[in-house]
C-alpha cells in the first residue's frame, strides 16, 4: 500500500507552490516530470501484480464453480446408476466444495476491486502527466516572459538612478554657476576700486600742472607790464 500512499501524495500536492520554493523553476519543473513517471513505473508495476492476483483469484473461483457443477452431476449419474453411496460421497465433497466457494468468492471480489482501483489510478496518473507535458513549455514560455520583464525592471531601476544623477550634476553646475558669479563680481568690484584710487591720484596731479600754468601765466604779464 505504500505506493498507493505515495501516489496519493503526488496528485494531491500543489505544484505551484513546488515552484515558488525552486530557485530554478525550469529545472524544478522537469525534475516533477521526472518524479512523476519514475512513480508511475512503480504504480505500472503495482498494478500488474494486483490485476494478476485478480486472474488468479478468478481461476480459483471458476476452478471451485466448475468442481461443484461435476460433484452435482457426478452425483445424478451414480443415483441414476443406482448406486447411492457413491451419490453421497459426490454430494459431500460438493458441501465441501461449497463451504470453499463462498471464501473464495469474497478472495475475488476484493482482486477485482483492488484492480479496479488501481487500473483507475494508473490511467489517472497517466492522464496527469500527459496534461503537465502539454503545459511544461507554456509554463516554461511564462517564465521566460517574467525574467525579461524582470531585467525591464532593473533597467527601469538603473535609468531612475542615471535621472537622479542627472539632477544632482545639473545642481553641482548651477552651483558652480554661481560660484564663477560670484567671482567675476567680486572681481569687478575690485577693478572699480583701482580705477578710482588712479583717478584719485591723477587729480591730484592735475592740479599741480593748472598751479604751474597760472605762475606762469603771471609771470607773462608781470613782463608787459614792464
Amino acid at each position: 500500500m505504500g505506493i498507493l500512499t505515495r501516489f496519493k501524495d503526488i496528485m494531491s500536492s500543489n505544484i505551484n507552490a513546488l515552484l515558488d520554493k525552486a530557485e530554478d523553476p525550469e529545472k524544478m519543473i522537469d525534475q516533477c516530470l521526472r518524479n512523476l513517471n519514475s512513480d508511475l513505473g512503480k504504480v505500472k508495476a503495482e498494478t500488474a501484480s494486483i490485476m494478476a492476483e485478480e486472474q488468479r483469484s478468478k481461476r480459483v473461483l471458476d476452478d471451485c464453480n466448475e468442481e461443484i457443477a461435476k460433484m452435482q452431476e457426478y452425483a445424478v449419474k451414480a443415483l441414476q446408476a443406482g448406486n447411492e453411496e457413491d451419490a453421497r460421497k459426490f454430494l459431500e465433497q460438493k458441501a465441501s466444495l461449497t463451504s470453499k466457494q463462498s471464501g473464495l468468492q469474497e478472495a475475488y471480489d476484493l482482486a477485482h476491486t483492488n484492480a479496479t482501483n488501481m487500473r483507475e489510478m494508473h490511467d489517472k496518473l497517466v492522464s496527469d502527466i500527459n496534461e503537465l507535458e502539454s503545459r511544461k513549455d507554456m509554463i516554461k514560455g511564462k517564465l521566460a516572459v517574467a525574467k525579461t520583464q524582470d531585467r525591464i525592471n532593473k533597467m527601469t531601476s538603473s535609468v531612475a538612478s542615471a535621472n537622479n544623477s542627472m539632477a544632482s550634476f545639473n545642481k553641482y553646475e548651477e552651483m558652480a554657476n554661481k560660484a564663477i558669479d560670484k567671482a567675476n563680481a567680486m572681481a569687478e568690484l575690485n577693478k572699480s576700486s583701482a580705477d578710482n584710487s588712479i583717478k584719485d591720484l591723477t587729480k591730484k596731479y592735475s592740479s599741480e600742472s593748472n598751479a604751474s600754468v597760472d605762475a606762469e601765466l603771471e609771470a607773462l604779464k608781470a613782463s608787459l607790464n614792464k
